[in-house]
């Protein structure tokens, strides 16, 4: 349905873990993916300009390449890089953003799929987040904004001001949690976000260094910071009420006399079901984590590229992970063999549930 994936990079193993690989995937960095609330079809946006849909089914037997197929269902393009797309809540839409300043739609639910312009921002637009609860999206952009659309009145609803530039965003109702440049984390109530315009919690990242994604907790009760410095910051909105913030390093490789190789934790997302997480970085590892034992439960085998986003389906069952370029080297990493490739890992139960710590706690 539309066009395949780079060519030419076949010497190399990309795939190392034996996961089913999406066919017809971008030909540039993909810098989300995306899955619907009840169903798996997953969307991805990439810096080609497209914005693509499958609609995965998963076998009756797991063979060596995950058993899944994936069939390719729609495309359609911004004029510059897309940054972000999200599916409504009933799936008859999807909505993305980028570069171009633009939020477009595309009606999933319509003959031919038709897409249009919906919104813009004075900037590129880094993250849209839908709102089933008040029938909003949200997007946060590099104009400083964060700007609430109601396209039930065929407008924009209101527009708050962020510290600087939107760098990562998170929502699970009624909680969102911004994170911009400088170091700013903002935490909003939505259940009163029309009243005040105000963050409940403003806050400055524990981590040194720049932000690169948050996600919240799957019980809403805090949430988790990633920065290109390989750490991850828990963090709790009332510490006297839940457990103690705390960081911890990963994505680093050991390169012996007491030195590493510092990589970007470039996403992380909570598993639906077990409050567990997963984290993916630059240096092209996966990893899942329990956060309330504090322990590591599965680091994945290395896939020779980055992976620079990754999300858990709505059941948690199946974990995507894209493998590309993500510019952490800046232009020199640039190169024409590198991968563009989204993997479906089948996550299993022992793989991501919590695990009680043994002889006093786990591993950091």
């Amino acid at each position: 349905m539309f066009g395949g994936g780079l060519g030419g990079a076949s010497a190399v193993n990309y795939n190392t873990n034996g996961d089913y690989e999406v066919p017809q995937c971008p030909t540039d960095g993909i810098s989300e993916v995306a899955w619907a609330k009840g169903r798996n079809i997953l969307a991805c946006a990439s810096w080609d300009k497209s914005v693509r849909i499958w609609e995965v089914t998963a076998q009756q037997t797991f063979g060596a390449a995950g058993g899944y197929t994936a069939a390719p269902k729609v495309s359609y393009n911004h004029e510059s890089p897309a940054l972000t797309c999200e599916f409504s809540h009933d799936m008859q839409y999807l909505w993305s953003a980028g570069c171009d300043k633009k939020i477009k739609v595309c009606n999933l639910g319509a003959a031919g799929n038709p897409t249009q312009d919906c919104g813009t921002h004075d900037a590129p637009i880094r993250h849209i987040k839908w709102c089933q609860e008040l029938n909003m999206l949200i997007s946060g952009g590099w104009d400083r904004t964060l700007k609430f659309w109601d396209f039930r009145q065929g407008q924009q609803a209101t527009t708050l001001q962020l510290p600087e530039r939107c760098y990562a965003m998170d929502l699970k109702y009624p909680v969102l949690v911004v994170g911009t440049a400088d170091l700013h984390v903002l935490i909003y109530n939505l259940q009163n976000i029309q009243q005040t315009g105000a963050p409940v919690k403003t806050v400055t990242s524990n981590l040194k260094m720049q932000t690169r994604c948050v996600s919240i907790f799957t019980d809403k009760t805090g949430w988790a910071t990633g920065s290109v410095e390989g750490r991850v910051y828990i963090a709790y909105i009332d510490e006297s009420q839940s457990g103690k913030s705390f960081a911890f390093k990963c994505h680093r490789v050991d390169r012996g006399h007491n030195e590493s190789d510092i990589y970007p934790v470039n996403s992380i997302d909570f598993h639906p079901q077990f409050g567990t997480f997963a984290t993916t970085g630059s240096d092209g590892t996966f990893v899942f984590w329990d956060k309330d034992n504090k322990q590591r439960l599965k680091q994945f085998k290395p896939v020779n590229i980055a992976i620079p986003c990754a999300r858990f389906n709505y059941d948690g069952s199946i974990f995507a992970y894209a493998c590309s370029y993500d510019w952490h080297k800046g232009h020199d990493g640039a190169l024409s063999t590198n991968p563009n490739k989204i993997l479906l890992h089948r996550v299993t139960e022992d793989e991501i549930k919590n695990k009680k710590p043994q002889g006093g706690g786990g591993r950091r």
